[in-house]
């Protein structure tokens, strides 16, 4: 419970800790400045590269001396996350429909896991319960003022439409991942294997996959574009909410 209470106050306190918790820090050396360089690592090398004591390195202390300002891992990555989620820009246009509200909403929150792409990994089941996930709560709920939602359903519908765009942005990091652990692009994979798996398959006996698999790939250069399956993905879930918000009274 005791560290429970000392990273809820380090995410609405950073600077506010007792003397006593102080004793064995560096000059210069801040709570900001540990959790700015575990955001920067991870951006660099991915979640796997932040620990504690590669946090240290890169901040030229020991270990221990940053277990004097952050009491674990789990409290570092609470911090990190809420940090990005203080600092988003948020775009408050109220009197737009409610289509082109949430439209930004997703927006907003693809551009963050674009930026650092390691936050989409993290669980939304235990968020961070600081000021910046309540500054972004407050605002995406808010795009779904007058929808004729109750509290519930307006919780389940913002729950859903993040995480299609969580779900997105995995799928997109794991391309991004692909290509670059192979050297080369999705279109530039395809390009190569292509013709060689041209001279083994059947058309005849794949009419509709031969058809389809043609006409996507001339559309989009693979298999898969994480662009074009975002912006159909956004535009289905919109679609869904909008036969609940149908039913719900004027707007």
């Amino acid at each position: 419970m005791a560290e429970i209470r000392r990273t809820i106050d380090l995410l609405w306190f950073p600077d506010g800790e007792p003397e006593g918790k102080r004793r064995g820090r560096r000059p210069g050396l801040t709570v900001a400045r540990v959790v700015g360089t575990g955001i920067a690592l991870a951006d660099a090398e991915g979640l796997d590269a932040v620990s504690m004591r590669r946090v240290a390195q890169e901040l030229g202390v020991v270990p221990m001396t940053l277990y004097t300002y952050v009491p674990d891992k789990n409290a570092l990555l609470d911090l990190m996350l809420d940090r990005l989620y203080l600092e988003m820009p948020r775009d408050g246009h109220p009197e737009r429909p409610w289509r082109e509200r949430l439209a930004a909403v997703a927006a907003e929150n693809r551009r963050l896991y674009t930026a650092h792409p390691w936050a989409a990994t993290l669980p939304a089941s235990r968020p961070p319960l600081g000021p910046g996930l309540m500054a972004k709560y407050e605002h995406e709920l808010r795009a779904f003022d007058d929808c004729g939602l109750d509290d519930v359903t307006r919780d389940a519908a913002l729950t859903f439409l993040i995480g299609f765009v969580q779900a997105a942005a995995r799928s997109e990091a794991d391309v991004r991942a692909a290509e670059a652990r192979a050297g080369s692009t999705d279109f530039e994979w395809w390009q190569e294997r292509g013709p060689v798996f041209e001279l083994v398959f059947d058309q005849h006996r794949y009419p509709t996959a031969t058809r389809v698999g043609a006409a996507a790939g001339s559309a989009m250069g693979a298999a898969y574009e994480p662009g074009h399956a975002y912006e159909f993905g956004l535009a289905r879930v919109l679609d869904g909410l909008a036969a609940l918000i149908g039913t719900a009274g004027p707007r």
